[in-house]
């Protein structure tokens, strides 16, 4: 599925607003989600829990750890399913493209399948933020399970009747990611309600190590099913995994969530979502940050192949190996993130900076096994990068509006797929795969830097190269502007 030195315990009641637990303090940092919106509202909105009056009452600090979400029950049932229907899910896309293909014989044929799941996020990724602020998340998310699951079982009727065609695909494809634009907020948004303030980052983590890890094992499963039996009985799985989440939601305690009081059914919702990530700082850089990463930096299928293909003249075991070892690294990312009980924004900008450069190192690697090695740190920095952002934007969004402002999060990184794939596709084409990777990674390497830049500036930073040896002196940092000193510039 998938701030500051964030407290690990949950926020004190009657805290003053916008000065909740967030990244405070080290003045060389680049600011963080500074205010802390989302802190000051867990805080001090009421229903949320640490406020007065709230359903739930702030609990005692307790030993953070890599697995910490777990403590909570009902985030246990949650990853529980979510292993499960994450499983489902890797095999549903291996075998989708593997009937496109079947069908067709066309990879365009397999693009416009991807290009219509992501398509509707990027159309309507909004309006299913407003939903999932005005409606109970959980009842939400029953719904968006039996839908997509219902799907799976459909295409899995059509598949092994022999009845299905190309069409029927683009369709299913189109609704999935329908039902999608709804799923997504409302699952992102959940999370804090599940373990609180005080865990969200572990819990985001602990997501995408789920996500990661269905990875490495759906699609070798999903090869061995479809060679042995065919595509639908790949669906059919699909279809029965979300059976998983759903009994997980259903046995959720409510008593033991954080409520979150639902937005009134008003007009202008939408426009006043946009208009309060715009006027924070800590939202709008680093969602531009994750839509230009998420746009032209994470097109991997496109790459990947090409690399096996073209450049080390493989077979689609290398392209196989090539997607293990990136699912490989993303997973250790996802552990490593869920050891760390901050989310600074300078790691998010370090994170995407690694990344940028990595994947220009990757780019140009003259032999295969250079690039192979390469494939588990990219998958580190990618994950470091991700969970970093979705845990910041979380945890520096006001509570009550926190459904729409993941959705814009998710419309940014997932939406620019339709958007970014088929340019990334026309570069590697036409100037190679080399030429094509490495201009993914030149793009998020200076939007890393470029954004990092901006928040230093509104953070009263500056950037200070010191060129004199010793432990004591740091060849690059930021300093506040106030107290600068004789340095060597740039």
């Amino acid at each position: 599925m998938s701030s500051a030195a964030a407290s690990e315990a949950a926020p004190e009641p009657n805290t003053p607003e916008r000065a909740g637990p967030a990244d405070t303090a080290d003045p060389a940092d680049l600011p963080t989600a500074a205010g802390a919106d989302a802190a000051a509202g867990a805080a001090g909105t009421p229903g949320a829990p640490g406020a007065p009056g709230a359903a739930r009452p702030a609990a005692p600090p307790a030993p953070g750890g890599m697995f910490s979400s777990l403590r909570n029950r009902n985030y246990r049932l949650f990853a529980g399913g979510a292993i499960v229907s994450n499983t489902g899910t890797w095999m549903s896309r291996i075998a989708q493209d593997w009937l496109v293909l079947s069908l067709t014989g066309s990879s365009f044929a397999v693009g416009i399948t991807t290009a219509l799941q992501f398509l509707p996020m990027l159309l309507f990724g909004l309006y299913g933020g407003v939903l999932a602020d005005r409606y109970p998340k959980r009842r939400i998310l029953v719904a968006t399970q039996a839908l997509m699951g219902l799907l799976g079982l459909g295409l899995a009727a059509l598949t092994l009747s022999g009845a299905v065609q190309v069409w029927h695909v683009y369709a299913m494809a189109f609704a999935v990611g329908m039902v999608t634009v709804v799923d997504n907020p409302a699952r992102q948004a959940f999370v804090v309600e599940m373990v609180g303030p005080a865990d969200v980052r572990n819990a985001v983590s602990l997501n995408s190590a789920n996500f990661q890890s269905a990875r490495l094992v759906g699609p070798a499963v999903a090869g061995a099913l479809i060679t042995a039996v065919g595509s639908g009985w790949a669906f059919l799985f699909n279809g029965l995994s979300f059976l998983a989440p759903l009994a997980g939601l259903l046995l959720m305690r409510g008593s033991q969530l954080y409520k979150v009081p639902t937005a009134p059914r008003g007009k202008g919702q939408l426009r006043e979502g946009l208009r309060y990530v715009a006027g924070r700082p800590e939202l709008i850089w680093p969602i531009v940050l994750v839509g230009f990463i998420g746009t032209f930096a994470y097109n991997f299928p496109i790459w990947l192949t090409a690399f096996a293909d073209d450049v080390f003249h493989g077979d689609a075991g290398m392209y196989g190996l090539f997607n293990s070892l990136l699912a490989v690294g993303s997973v250790v990312g996802a552990l490593l993130a869920a050891r760390r009980g901050s989310s600074r924004l300078r790691l998010l900008v370090g994170a995407a900076l690694g990344f940028g450069l990595l994947e220009v190192v990757a780019a140009l690697a003259p032999t295969y096994w250079i690039f192979l090695v390469l494939m588990l740190p990219i998958g580190i920095f990618g994950l470091t990068f991700n969970t970093t952002a979705n845990a910041s934007v979380q945890l520096a969004t006001d509570p009550a509006m926190r459904g729409r402002v993941m959705s814009l999060f998710m419309m940014v990184f997932v939406g620019g797929t339709p958007l970014g794939g088929p340019l990334v596709g026309w570069i590697t084409d036409v100037f190679g795969a080399r030429t094509g990777f490495l201009a993914g990674g030149l793009v998020a390497a200076a939007a890393a830097a470029c954004v990092g830049l901006v928040l230093a500036r509104l953070g009263g930073l500056r950037l200070k190269i010191d060129l004199h040896r010793g432990k004591d002196h740091k060849l690059i940092e930021f300093v506040p502007r106030e107290s600068e000193s004789v340095s060597v510039a740039a």
